[in-house]
């Protein structure tokens, strides 16, 4: 029995797929720090390796986090370059060719739009009373194709914009729909934009000394609730269904004081997909439409939310009250790796120990099977390919 064949008997959903209703598999990897120095270079190392992966896994849907939003003036990025177009160099250099005898290419379609991430604000968000608003170049990867390391100036960069990076456009996310699939760049809507103070009851930070709002008058009015985005990916497949793929990657709820704005926001950004599925009026895209999703349209949730429902350091269980437990998503399946070791739990994603991935489908949609990509083959002297394990799950998606 293949490594796959066994992952797949030990992570049978709890009903057979529908004669009518074709199945797919949807994933969603952080492959921890993608550049666009490295997506342009066809031998990079680790990420031939992460695309080696992928291929053995075969997703018809996969959304990719922590893979660089190139654009103009970021690390690089050459004078006059498109922006947008690592995730297609991702499905083109490196998906699109075969990383192993008898492994088979894949062919994507791909979504990718502006991230906060490394966005200056101009402002002193971190309340260091030092507000910095030039990004230093960040190191080069390593000869294994690891990331370069953060530095202290790039930290203080990145503390000061409106989503933590480096540089502009680190971090971000890109959509990769198999060509079998049509995505409905029309009906797209994305919430980069949004503002965090126009949530109702939002987990707005103070001052724990003086109790004052942590951020100024000015700097509330333009942040964004997303630290990277969210977005809303309609799908089209062949027998005519239509996927709502709706994508995120929530900051880290750590890396911040007494004063929680990281976890905070961690909260709210978590929190927006549940209102959205509520058809929430004060939600409003960056084209300017208000309210949430329809009722009975057919959608998975996915990406790295940095939440766990039974431990870590997010606030008030994030995860588990707005979307485990939401009468619109099916959160009852719970992929898991083949076999629990001594320093990871079955169902963790990331190498420190916690469950942060997702790929979680609505009700109506019968989960046939899933699991946890831990098998990373690293050659000597290498480093993991990422800090992150790539989830997924096959789902019977029915004509309506």
């Amino acid at each position: 029995m293949t490594l796959l064949a066994t992952i797949l008997a030990e992570n049978r959903g709890n009903a057979a797929a529908p004669a009518d209703a074709p199945v797919i598999r949807v994933a969603t990897f952080n492959v921890e720090d993608l550049r666009t120095e490295d997506l342009k270079n066809p031998g990079h190392p680790r990420l031939k390796r992460i695309a080696e992966i992928i291929q053995r896994l075969r997703p018809d849907i996969i959304l990719i986090n922590e893979i660089a939003y190139d654009q103009p003036g970021a690390p690089g990025v050459a004078e006059g370059d498109p922006p947008g177009l690592n995730g297609q160099r991702l499905a083109d250099n490196f998906l699109g060719v075969a990383q192993s005898p008898g492994l088979q290419p894949l062919r994507f379609r791909v979504f990718m739009a502006p991230s906060n991430t490394g966005v200056s604000s101009g402002f002193d968000l971190n309340n260091n009373r030092d507000t910095t608003r030039a990004f230093p170049l960040p190191p080069g990867p390593a000869p294994d194709g690891s990331p370069g390391k953060q530095t202290p100036q790039g930290r203080a960069y990145g503390d000061d914009s409106w989503g933590f990076g480096t540089f502009p456009g680190q971090y971000g996310m890109a959509l990769l729909v198999s060509e079998r699939f049509e995505i409905l760049h029309s009906q797209v809507r994305t919430f980069q934009k949004f503002p965090w103070r126009a949530m109702p009851g939002a987990l707005l930070p103070a001052d724990p000394q003086t109790g004052a709002p942590w951020y100024s008058p000015e700097e509330i009015a333009r942040f964004p609730l997303s630290s990277k985005s969210h977005w809303d990916v309609p799908v089209k497949l062949p027998h005519g269904a239509v996927l709502h793929l709706l994508c995120s990657h929530p900051t880290p709820p750590a890396f911040d004081g007494a004063e929680q704005r990281n976890k905070r926001r961690n909260h709210d950004e978590i929190r927006f997909w549940a209102d959205y599925l509520n058809r929430a009026e004060y939600i409003v895209d960056d084209a300017g439409t208000s309210g949430g999703l329809e009722p009975g349209a057919a959608f998975v949730i996915l990406g790295d939310l940095n939440a766990d429902p039974d431990e870590g350091g997010s606030i008030n269980n994030p995860i588990k009250r707005f979307l485990l437990s939401h009468p619109r998503v099916s959160g009852e399946f719970v992929p898991r790796a083949p076999v629990a070791d001594e320093k990871l739990d079955i169902d963790d994603t990331a190498a420190w120990g916690l469950r942060i991935d997702y790929v979680l489908p609505s009700r109506g949609l019968e989960v046939v099977s899933g699991g946890i990509w831990r098998q990373q083959e690293t050659p000597p002297g290498a480093t993991p390919v990422s800090d992150h394990f790539p989830v997924w799950i096959d789902i019977a998606v029915p004509a309506r």
